[in-house]
C-alpha cells in the first residue's frame, strides 16, 4: 500500500510542470496590501493561489478582493490590441495606425478649437508615475488646463479641509500603528470592515486595548458592530453634529487651552459660532438624542489620546469641505493631534487616490502638491521640466465640471486613462449624453467599460501584475509595487502610451522615458521642497525598506511617521480653525411628498468602484452579482414591498431598478444603493450634479427619492 502511495503522489508531481511566482500587491483599495500570486500549470489547466506577504501596513493580511484580484487579469474579455470605431463597430488596428489616428485628430481638434478644447481624465488607481506622466502630458503636450481625476470624487473634502486648517494633506497625520494605543477614536462616515478589511484589526487591538469606539453612520454596518457608541445620524447632518460635540466640550471645559493659544488661530470665531445653536435644533437636524451627543463627547473629551477618521460617509456632501474642517476643530480644541496616539486619518478609497493630487492628476496641482496658480511653484515645475513658465496653462475645472464644459463645446476631445466616468460621476444620464458630444474621446484600459464602448478609439492597458511603480496608500506611505507578468497580447504600459503619443505630436524630448524607474526619478525632482517633498525616496531604498512615508526631503531622512509634533505647515506654524454652520451653503435635496425618503450610497465588500474590473471576477461577482436597496421593514411595509422583490427608485433626475433587501440595520426615513454596477442599476444617475463650494465635491450621500415595488 505504501509503495503505491508514493508511486501515486509521484505521479502527480510530475504533472505539476511549472510554478511561477509573482510578487506584487492589491490593485484596489487604499490599504495596498501586499501578496504573493502563485501560477501552477497542471497538465492542459492552471491553477493560482494567492497569499498575502508581510508589509508595515497590512502585515500580510489580504481581503477577498486581492485574493480573486488575478481572475479580471485573466478573464477572456480583455482588450488586447488597439480597437477603432468605424460604422459604429470596433475593428482591430495596429499600433501605429492608432497612434498616427490620436495625433491626426488631436491636432485638428486644436488648431481648430484651441489648445483647451483637448482634455485628460484620470483614475485614482494609476501609479504614481502615470499620475505625473499625465500632468505633465497635459499641460507640456497638450499645453490644455483641462485635466482631472476620478479622486476627485473621492477625498477632495478632506484634502482641502486638511490643507487648509494644517497645511498639509497627507491623508494620515500619524502610522497606522499608533491606533491600538489611542483611548477614544471617532469613525464618521467610514465603513472599513467593508471598504479597507485589512486596516480593521488595528480598530479591534484598540478596542481590546480598553479604547472607546464612536461610529457615525445613518446604517449600522459591520464597522459599526465594533464600536462602543453608534451615532445613527440622518444623512448629511454630519456638520451639525460636529457643532454639538464642540458645544458640549465648550461648555464643559474639555478643552487643552494652551495648545489653543499656542498652536491654533480661531478659537474665539468658533466658540461665538457654537454657543449661537441650541441642543434641541442639533438634535433636530442630526436624529441623534442630546444624550448620546454628549456621551460622544465627554469621551472623547476627557480620553488622554484621541483620534478622529472621515471618510465618504461625511466627504460625499455639497458641504464635506465644511463637515471635515468643524471634526478637525474638535481635534484641534482638545489638542489631540502631533501627539502619539492623537491625530486624524482621511481613509483614502481608491488605491492611489492620495498620489494622484500629489503629482499633477488633479486641475489645480503640480508635482510636489504644488499649487498651479502660484508663480513660485509654477516656475519651479518649469524649471524641472524645461519649458518656460508662461506656457504653462492655468488651473482648470473639477472632473463632474469637465462635462459641463463638452455641452458648452468648449472641450472637444479627451483622453480617458483608468476610469469610468458614465458610471461613477452623478447626474450619470447628463455624463453619458456629454461624453457622446465629443468629437474624439480615446480611452486606454483593460476592459471595454460603459464610457470606453462611447469612444472612437480604445488603447489596451496592462494589469496590476504587469505594470510596476509606486503607490501612495492611506497613511502616505510610499511603497514600491512589484509586476513581472509578461504583458499578454498588444498590451501596453500606460506609461508607454503616452509617451508615444507625445513623440507624435513632437514632444519626445519631454517624455524619453525608458521605464517607471526614470519616470520617478524626475519625479522626485519635481516633488523637492514641496508640500510632499518625495526626493529622499529612491526605488532602491522602497524595496529594501518596504516603504517610506513622506515627507522624506533626503536620501538619509527616514520619512516622517507623525505630522505637527511641534509645527503646523501653516507660515505662522499654527492650525487655523473655523466657524461652520448647521446649514450648508449649497442646498441639498430637500424631501418632500413626491420624494420622501433619503438615499444614501456606498460600497460593498466583493467590489470596487464601477465594477469593470470585479464584475469580470467569478468569485467576487458572485457574492454580489446585482445591486440592492437596503429598506428598514416598516418603511418596506409603508410602501407594500417585500424582501427579494424588484424595486423602483426615482429621484428628480431619473430612476433605477434594483431588488430589495430589508434590513432593520438602517435608519427608517433612509435607504441605501451601492454604486457598482450600471445601465439600470447605476444609482449615479439619481444623483445630483450640484458640488461643494470650496472642493468641488458631488453630494453622493444624500438623494431625495421614492420607492415602489414592481410586479
Amino acid at each position: 500500500m505504501t509503495e503505491l502511495l508514493l508511486k501515486y503522489f509521484r505521479s502527480k508531481q510530475q504533472e505539476v510542470q511549472s510554478e511561477k511566482v509573482y510578487d506584487t500587491q492589491c490593485p484596489f483599495c487604499s490599504m495596498q496590501c501586499k501578496m504573493q500570486l502563485i501560477e501552477q500549470s497542471i497538465v492542459k489547466r492552471k491553477k493560482y493561489r494567492v497569499t498575502g506577504k508581510d508589509n508595515p501596513t497590512s502585515q500580510g493580511r489580504i481581503c477577498v478582493k486581492g485574493v480573486n484580484a488575478h481572475q479580471h487579469v485573466l478573464h477572456p474579455e480583455r482588450v488586447m490590441y488597439p480597437l477603432y470605431k468605424q460604422n459604429g463597430k470596433f475593428n482591430r488596428i495596429s499600433w501605429d495606425e492608432a497612434i498616427s489616428i490620436i495625433n491626426e485628430r488631436f491636432r485638428k481638434i486644436q488648431s481648430q478649437y484651441g489648445s483647451n478644447s483637448l482634455s485628460l481624465y484620470g483614475g485614482g488607481s494609476l501609479t504614481n508615475e502615470v499620475s505625473y506622466l499625465m500632468g505633465k502630458f497635459a499641460r507640456v503636450a497638450l499645453g490644455t488646463k483641462y485635466i482631472d481625476y476620478n479622486g476627485r470624487f473621492c477625498m477632495s473634502a478632506a484634502a482641502s479641509a486638511a490643507n487648509a486648517a494644517f497645511g498639509i494633506d497627507r491623508g494620515f497625520t500619524n502610522s497606522l500603528s499608533e491606533i491600538p494605543d489611542s483611548k477614544c477614536i471617532l469613525l464618521v462616515g467610514t465603513n472599513i470592515a467593508e471598504c479597507q478589511p485589512t486596516i480593521l484589526r488595528y480598530f479591534e487591538k484598540a478596542k481590546e486595548n480598553g479604547s472607546y469606539i464612536i461610529v457615525v453612520d445613518p446604517r449600522e454596518t459591520a464597522t459599526a458592530k465594533l464600536a462602543d457608541l453608534h451615532l445613527k445620524i440622518k444623512p448629511g447632518m454630519d456638520a451639525a453634529l460636529a457643532n454639538g460635540l464642540l458645544k458640549v466640550l465648550i461648555e464643559g471645559n474639555y478643552m487643552d487651552k494652551k495648545f489653543i493659544t499656542n498652536r491654533t488661530m480661531g478659537y474665539d470665531e468658533v466658540q461665538s459660532n457654537v454657543s449661537s445653536y441650541d441642543f434641541e435644533e442639533i438634535e433636530s437636524l442630526t436624529g441623534i438624542s442630546l444624550s448620546e451627543i454628549r456621551k460622544a463627547a465627554v469621551m472623547f473629551g476627557e480620553s488622554e489620546t484621541g483620534m478622529i477618521f472621515t471618510a465618504r460617509g461625511v466627504e460625499q456632501q455639497t458641504d464635506g469641505y465644511m463637515a471635515v474642517r468643524n471634526f478637525l476643530n474638535i481635534l484641534l480644541l482638545t489638542g489631540k493631534i502631533g501627539k502619539y496616539a492623537c491625530g486624524y486619518g482621511a481613509i483614502t478609497g481608491q488605491g492611489n487616490g492620495q498620489g494622484g493630487r500629489e503629482h499633477g492628476l488633479k486641475a489645480d496641482q503640480l508635482p510636489g502638491y504644488r499649487s498651479i496658480e502660484n508663480r513660485e511653484h509654477r516656475q519651479h515645475i518649469a524649471d524641472v521640466w524645461g519649458v518656460p513658465e508662461k506656457e504653462l496653462p492655468r488651473k482648470g475645472v473639477s472632473a463632474y465640471e469637465m462635462m459641463e464644459k463638452i455641452t458648452h463645446g468648449e472641450i472637444k476631445g479627451m483622453l480617458l486613462m483608468g476610469s469610468n466616468p458614465i458610471v461613477s460621476n452623478p447626474n450619470a444620464d447628463f455624463v453619458k449624453k456629454s461624453l457622446a458630444q465629443l468629437d474624439f474621446l480615446v480611452t486606454v484600459d483593460m476592459f471595454i467599460s460603459e464610457s470606453a464602448a462611447m469612444s472612437d478609439l480604445i488603447l489596451p492597458a496592462s494589469s496590476y501584475l504587469e505594470n510596476e511603480g509606486t503607490m501612495t496608500n492611506l497613511e502616505g506611505r510610499v511603497v514600491f509595487r512589484e509586476a513581472n507578468r509578461q504583458t499578454p497580447g498588444e498590451v501596453k504600459h500606460d506609461w508607454e502610451i503616452l509617451c508615444e503619443i507625445a513623440k507624435a505630436l513632437n514632444k519626445e524630448e519631454y517624455f524619453s522615458f525608458s521605464s517607471p524607474e526614470d519616470i520617478f526619478n524626475e519625479l522626485r525632482i519635481a516633488s523637492k521642497g514641496g508640500v510632499a517633498d518625495y526626493y529622499g525616496i529612491t526605488y532602491e531604498r522602497l524595496k529594501q525598506e518596504r516603504g517610506i512615508l513622506w515627507p522624506c526631503p533626503d536620501v538619509n531622512d527616514a520619512g516622517t511617521k507623525r505630522l505637527f509634533d511641534e509645527t503646523f505647515y501653516h507660515q505662522d506654524e499654527k492650525a487655523v480653525m473655523i466657524p461652520v454652520s448647521n446649514q450648508p451653503k449649497v442646498p441639498k435635496d430637500i424631501n418632500n411628498q413626491q420624494y420622501p425618503l433619503t438615499l444614501t450610497t456606498g460600497r460593498v465588500m466583493s467590489h470596487y468602484l464601477t465594477g469593470v474590473q470585479t464584475r469580470r471576477s467569478p468569485s467576487l461577482s458572485a457574492r454580489n452579482f446585482e445591486s440592492f436597496i437596503e429598506i428598514h421593514p416598516r418603511t418596506a411595509e409603508e410602501y407594500n414591498i417585500r424582501d427579494g422583490m424588484l424595486v423602483e427608485v426615482q429621484s428628480k433626475r431619473g430612476k433605477i431598478v434594483v431588488r430589495s433587501k430589508l434590513t432593520e440595520m438602517i435608519r427608517q426615513d433612509t435607504v441605501f444603493v451601492p454604486f457598482h454596477w450600471s445601465e439600470t442599476q447605476n444609482v449615479n444617475v439619481l444623483i445630483s450634479d450640484e458640488l461643494d463650494p470650496v472642493c468641488r465635491m458631488p453630494g453622493f450621500k444624500v438623494c431625495a427619492v421614492n420607492i415602489r415595488p414592481l410586479d
